[in-house]
């Protein structure tokens, strides 16, 4: 909790496996932010990823339940909602379609389920469900999204892709996670996105931001083919891959889009520039020793 030392928050700490602990730390509170997930490139579900990201988030909802929360905000992902397949931008109405189109892994399928387990509930509580893109900005301290910031200042890339992800601050999202809880409609979910880009693009814009020059050759694509199968191998005898085959197939795909246009529509979501984001990213990382 070190990177939020300066935050005034107080804490109420509770296991993710007991509901009793859950609804002890929920008491009293007029919402609960849903926040907790175990990410991982893996492809295969393990009973950890099931245990934290579907089975944890059962006992969250039977937490609010008991402790009568009045409404859960539950972070999801744009995982959860599905591929465009007309190339337009997906909305919420999206079907998942991961599974079909072979980029399932470990964390969709998790995200996807979770996503299942709060619609499931909505007799027994008022839950609204937010699904963030790839969020930059200060405070990772893992760090989780803003490992590809330091990579690429860091010139661990060795190049870039011409697949499309789409690239918000993550101040933008808590802004938009609040409006959910305040004027979000009982069982819907809201896109929290920014800006669709290529990832070349968005490396530059890394680049820019940090004042270094970004990776310059395209990778090709049955190289980064080879590379993903070799991860896949990796990851199949126990050990923890770099990249494997799904990550290719994001890398190269111009599918993965999505339109915010609904949470500006109904929670007056606007997310602002990205450059921003990143320049704070930089900065934060750089007091805190990681550059």
């Amino acid at each position: 909790m070190a990177h939020l030392a300066d935050v005034p928050i107080t804490w109420r700490d509770a296991d993710l496996g007991s509901v009793d602990a859950l609804a002890a730390a929920f008491a009293g509170c007029a919402a609960v932010f849903h926040c907790a997930a175990m990410v991982t490139i893996k492809r295969a579900v393990t009973p950890e990823m099931t245990e934290a990201n579907v089975t944890g988030t059962a006992r969250v909802i039977d937490a609010c339940v008991a402790a009568g929360v009045a409404r859960l905000v539950h972070t999801s992902s744009v995982v959860a909602i599905g591929l465009s397949t007309d190339g337009r931008p997906c909305d919420e109405t999206a079907v998942w379609n991961f599974d079909r189109e072979g980029f399932t892994d470990a964390y969709a399928i998790t995200k996807h389920r979770a996503e299942e387990t709060v619609r499931g509930a909505r007799s027994r509580l008022d839950a609204v469900i937010v699904n963030p893109t790839y969020m930059f900005g200060p405070r990772d301290a893992r760090p989780s999204s803003g490992k590809l910031i330091l990579d690429v200042v860091r010139r661990r890339v060795p190049g870039w892709t011409p697949g499309h992800n789409n690239f918000v601050d993550v101040r933008d999202v808590a802004r938009g996670m609040i409006a959910a809880w305040q004027r979000g409609t009982r069982g819907e979910r809201y896109i929290l996105g920014g800006h669709d880009m290529t990832y070349g693009d968005a490396f530059r814009a890394i680049a820019d931001a940090a004042g270094t020059r970004p990776p310059r050759l395209r990778v090709p694509h049955p190289v980064a083919r080879v590379v993903g199968a070799w991860g896949d191998v990796v990851e199949r005898f126990g050990g923890d891959p770099i990249v494997n085959s799904t990550q290719i197939r994001y890398a190269f795909t111009d599918r993965f889009r999505f339109t915010h246009a609904k949470a500006t529509r109904e929670l007056g979501y606007r997310p602002g520039p990205l450059a921003p984001a990143l320049r704070d990213a930089l900065t934060w990382f750089r007091a805190h020793g990681m550059l």
